[in-house]
């Protein structure tokens, strides 16, 4: 059947080259994901790479398999992929009341939150042996933000071996490099992340991980912030993406969720999703004294450490169109 679809392919046949590209999209497109970080980055390389693989597959010398092969033109489409040197800075707090001052500076600005619907319960299409991470671990935001801090090689090298399980030998074809090469780029990166660090994320159906949503959901909707803050574990970090703004502790969360969050008797309407493998919320602000919509305002991604909140990582509205998340919420 492939052997067809190549032939095929090779003649010009634009539906056979789909149909033969087409049960490897999907983990392609958390693999682009995975390099660079970004949703609307790994689509756009994903596109590339795909126009690319249509243009040269008459270079194609089956010497590795059709799977392997798209990895070594995605792969080296993500490696060659240039971030805006704005979206590398992160953005400045937008005009109103400023933020208190952060614990530290965030540099993965370029952040953004994957669907799990677009994950369609993805574990990586039978990973080799060696692979050292289960897939919830490998697309969590914990374990994105890590390899983002990676140079890309190193990136690609860890996330080619311990994610996707490929032999050095088969990890090196895909590099383009000496398997000694890629000995060198994953010691470097594995002694820069750490595997298993961290609670896996709640199951959808965790019972702690839904009463902690009933919690926060409440206490968002009446405005109580000390009822959020009892939620978070006493080094909890919130972060938010493009701002490089990190905030760890109680205390620090508490004075920016009061002093910007909460402001003014702002109170917000809760509806539940899931990113990255977590649970995550959508949240809608209701201006004080309107009676209109709410507004799409943020989105919230959790990361728990047992019953509490270890992480809260808050995306802004920009990203709910990859969730499907309508712009206003009736309030009544």
């Amino acid at each position: 059947m492939t052997a067809d679809l190549l032939g095929r392919a090779r003649t010009g046949d634009g539906d056979a080259f789909r149909e033969l590209v087409s049960p490897y999209q999907r983990e392609l497109l958390v693999h682009c994901y995975r390099m660079l970080g970004s949703v609307q980055d790994a689509e756009d390389a994903l596109q590339e790479a795909m126009l690319a693989a249509w243009q040269g597959l008459a270079g194609f010398e089956e010497r590795a398999s059709v799977r392997t092969w798209l990895y070594r033109v995605v792969t080296s489409r993500c490696l060659n992929a240039r971030r805006a040197a704005s979206r590398r800075r992160g953005t400045s707090a937008p005009p109103g009341p400023q933020p208190p001052e952060p614990t530290r500076l965030g540099e993965v600005t370029w952040l953004e939150p994957y669907p799990d619907e677009l994950l369609g319960g993805l574990a990586d299409a039978a990973p080799g042996p060696e692979a050292r991470y289960e897939a919830r671990e490998a697309i969590s935001l914990a374990f994105i933000t890590a390899v983002q801090r990676l140079p890309p090689r190193q990136r690609a090298a860890l996330i080619l071996r311990d994610v996707l399980g490929y032999a050095a030998s088969e990890a090196a074809v895909i590099l383009g490099v000496t398997e000694d090469s890629v000995t060198s780029l994953l010691k470097r990166a594995r002694a820069a992340v750490r595997s298993g660090s961290g609670e896996q994320p709640a199951a959808p159906d965790s019972p702690g991980g839904k009463r902690l949503i009933e919690e926060l959901t409440a206490a968002y909707e009446r405005g109580d912030v000390a009822g959020i803050v009892r939620l978070f574990s006493d080094d909890a970090w919130l972060t938010m993406p493009p701002l490089p703004l990190e905030y760890q502790g109680r205390a620090l969360i508490r004075r920016f969720l009061t002093t910007i969050a909460f402001r003014d008797g702002r109170t917000y309407l809760l509806i539940p999703t899931r990113a990255n493998g977590q649970l995550a919320m959508a949240s809608y602000l209701r201006e004080p004294g309107t009676a209109g919509p709410a507004t799409a305002s943020s989105l919230l991604v959790l990361t728990l450490a047992g019953t509490r909140i270890q992480a809260m990582t808050r995306f802004g509205q920009s990203v709910f169109g990859y969730f499907g998340l309508p712009p206003e919420l009736a309030t009544s």
